[in-house]
């Protein structure tokens, strides 16, 4: 069942947000944050302070018995000069637990969250996805994205960078 998140799920979604963060950080210590103490709570705290937001949404996904599975948070976000585009929806973070993946509720997720922004006037739906996480590559596209931009970085430390 899809559902909105309650802050009685923040202890879950803080458990999962920490998840995505470690996936990530493993993908490339250089790139993204690195976890650490405290991670779970960082990461309940900053998506409860999103339950009440007006253009901000957080879905859960429950199991049979009533377990927490799987998440997606996505935001209304306004034209962007910086980044060159109007305003669109964003889906910031989707993650399904793994003894729940390849089960459909990655898709049901996402479908929920599109009708969402779509329902509140979004006129596209964006996101990113690391280079190395093929199988969310593979569900975005049989949704129907398709890839725009490509992120790049240059690590400014004596390992890397130009002179």
């Amino acid at each position: 069942m899809i559902r909105p998140a309650q802050s009685s799920d923040l202890p879950a979604l803080g458990r999962m947000g920490a998840s995505l963060m470690r996936t990530h950080y493993e993908f490339d210590r250089l790139r993204f944050l690195r976890p650490g103490a405290g991670t779970e709570g960082g990461y309940a705290s900053f998506l409860g302070s999103m339950l009440d937001e007006p253009d901000a949404l957080v879905l859960v996904a429950e199991d049979e018995g009533g377990e927490v599975v799987g998440y997606v948070f996505a935001a209304l976000e306004p034209l962007s000069w910086k980044e060159l585009r109007g305003p669109a929806g964003y889906i910031h973070d989707l993650l399904v637990v793994e003894q729940a993946c390849r089960s459909g509720i990655g898709t049901e997720l996402m479908h929920a969250a599109i009708r969402w922004l779509r329902g509140r006037g979004a006129p596209r739906v964006l996101l990113g996805t690391a280079a190395q996480n093929a199988p969310a590559q593979s569900l975005f596209k049989r949704l129907g994205f398709r890839q725009t931009m490509i992120e790049m970085t240059l690590e400014l430390s004596d390992e890397g960078g130009t002179e």
